[in-house]
């Protein structure tokens, strides 16, 4: 299940919903479904990676990273399979009770999200394998999940909802990003064209670096342009995330980048955090 990438499936929705409490809109009941629905997807998204990484021979005895069930034989890869469709469809039926709030157009967002979660690494064409792992996150752990669950509570896309969506689905996709950079030499033999692997570990330490920095400068903006100052409240974190930064850069073992993952999630669960508090206690 992988708890550490976990983050990037509740984050989006606890600021979501902060922001839906912030507008005087806010509704427990479809918070909590879309929480369940984002967990859900992200565990059947882990479940995914794990069969069709052993299938295609990314994930090996050469393997640097956390222990992969089905590499390892702690798992059959058909029972993996069988582990993965029950709960991709377990989510996508939770999410049709999402329509008595959002309408019959969030079916597709539904089977989005089901498809693109098998297809990240499986598929004639995985996004992961072709440098396009980065973008999905962005946008499903991003503007996706927070439009979507602002929606269902609001019954509208907010300009608020989405220039705060950018930050969260930023720091998810650096979550990604340090564990492809960990696992950059075993993805290149397998023909896994990361972003790292297409472009170099430099490469990635920049992107990371940018991302830290539009992350916090979307906070700063919308303070200046008259937001609240409670919304600056995970500024706190820069520290931790500057540090985050040099970590990558001197990194030298895989148990290193491996802390550095976790820590990733923590961050992003710490922004979201701090963020949803800034929004509830900020003025209408």
């Amino acid at each position: 299940m992988r708890p550490k990438t976990l983050p990037a499936a509740i984050a989006p929705v606890v600021v979501a919903s902060a922001l839906a409490w912030h507008d005087g809109c806010f509704n427990f009941a479809a918070a909590t479904l879309c929480l369940l629905f984002g967990v859900l997807i992200q565990i059947g998204t882990n479940f995914a990676n794990d069969y069709y990484d052993f299938i295609k021979g990314a994930d090996t005895a050469n393997r640097v990273g956390p222990t992969r069930a089905v590499a390892t034989g702690l798992v059959t890869p058909a029972a993996m399979h069988r582990a993965m469709l029950l709960v991709l469809i377990t989510a996508f039926l939770l999410g049709l009770t999402l329509i008595y709030w959002g309408g019959p157009w969030l079916i597709l967002i539904g089977i989005l999200s089901v498809v693109c979660a098998v297809a990240y690494t499986g598929g004639p064409y995985p996004l992961g394998y072709n440098g396009l792992g980065d973008l999905f996150v962005f946008l499903f752990f991003g503007l996706v999940a927070v439009g979507a669950t602002y929606y269902v509570q609001a019954g509208t896309i907010t300009p608020d909802a989405v220039a705060l969506a950018v930050p969260i689905g930023l720091l998810a996709a650096n979550i990604l990003l340090v564990n492809n950079y960990r696992d950059v030499e075993t993805d290149r033999v397998a023909g896994k064209r990361t972003t790292v692997v297409r472009f170099g570990q430099a490469y990635a330490r920049v992107q990371f670096t940018v991302t830290l920095l539009i992350a916090f400068g979307v906070l700063i903006t919308r303070n200046l342009l008259g937001g609240s100052a409670w919304e600056l409240l995970p500024l706190l974190l820069a520290p931790m995330a500057w540090r985050q930064r040099g970590r990558l850069q001197h990194s030298k073992t895989p148990s290193e980048l491996i802390r550095l993952l976790g820590d990733t999630g923590k961050l992003l669960a710490l922004y979201a955090l701090l963020l949803s508090l800034g929004l509830i206690l900020s003025p209408s």
